[in-house]
């Protein structure tokens, strides 16, 4: 199957639209059989049929170098060595008071995992060396009185404009606040341009944060 290039990330995906979720054949590679006048290498190439596999090639036609699926990619993506956020909190001291709004925010630590915004070594699938650039898809704060945020793109900020804040109405020794984290990322193979992957890693035991929760009295004295 020669002919001219076509683009790869179409390859990967075209069967997937093309046919129903049931099929086996919707995760293959989408092949075009082309064909031109034996001996004739100026003549044109002439499109005879796509088709999703190799089933269906004739016998004889020499296969294009093997190219990796899409959920080929999609886990070797999710294989890759993650770093896991904590939560910052202010006020800072990991205490705080009943009814003062307290601001939360995902922090990532300084390891040899992947975290967003970094890209990851070259990995080799089949023919491709393949690099993944890592996003954030959502945060989830967790305020261990049992309520949260809910999912986020937001990863928090700090005092006065950090948007994820929370605020206790019951003192308690040891809130167990942790962040759930999702990541997903983009592609690229051999140098070429990055594309969707369409895939999310969900991240699995966060570090835990101990808040303290303390209710403050106020009194008046005289001199």
């Amino acid at each position: 199957m020669g002919g001219d290039a076509t683009n790869c990330s179409n390859a990967q995906t075209a069967c997937k639209y093309r046919l129903p979720a049931s099929d086996p054949k919707s995760g293959e590679i989408l092949y075009r059989l082309e064909s031109r006048p034996k001996g004739d290498p100026n003549s044109t190439w002439t499109l005879v049929r796509e088709m999703c596999g190799l089933d269906e090639a004739p016998p004889g036609v020499p296969a294009p170098p093997a190219i990796p699926t899409l959920a080929q990619i999609q886990n070797a993506f999710r294989q890759l060595p993650f770093s896991k956020p904590s939560v910052g909190i202010e006020p800072e001291g990991n205490k705080t008071l009943v009814n003062l709004p307290t601001y939360f925010r995902a922090e990532w630590p300084g390891d040899a995992g992947l975290q967003p915004d970094e890209v990851s070594a070259p990995v080799q699938l089949l023919t491709w060396s393949v690099e993944f650039r890592i996003a954030a898809r959502s945060y989830d704060f967790h305020y261990g009185d049992g309520s949260s945020s809910g999912p986020t793109t937001d990863p928090g900020g700090v005092y006065p404009d950090g948007a994820i804040r929370h605020t206790y109405t019951e003192p308690t020794a040891g809130a167990r606040v942790s962040v759930d984290a999702q990541l997903t990322a983009q592609y690229r193979a051999n140098g070429g341009p990055w594309q969707d992957i369409d895939s999310v890693t969900d991240l699995q035991d966060e570090p835990v944060t101990t808040l303290q929760v303390r209710e403050a009295h106020a009194r008046l004295v005289t001199h």
